[in-house]
């Protein structure tokens, strides 16, 4: 089962092993039986030409997720 981690207001952060259906749901602090609120932390902004030079660049068009196509050995 996966570890989430949470903020008790008066103990700080602890972690939890739960189930993935119950992640969002407060957990109670072990220290004091307070239920907490899970933390959430966003994931970084990927923006678009960060990635550096275009060196090498087999095709201009742009994948899924703004990823560039670099030429490999594995794509013709």
């Amino acid at each position: 089962m996966p570890v989430y981690d949470y903020t008790c207001a008066d103990c700080g952060a602890f972690e939890a092993v739960r189930r993935i259906a119950e992640r969002d749901e407060p957990a109670a602090c072990p220290r004091c039986g307070t239920l907490a609120e899970r933390v959430r932390i966003g994931a970084p902004a990927l923006l678009g030409g960060a990635s550096g030079g275009s060196s090498g660049d087999a095709s201009g068009s742009e994948g899924g997720y703004g990823m560039r196509h670099r030429g490999c050995s594995c794509c013709p």
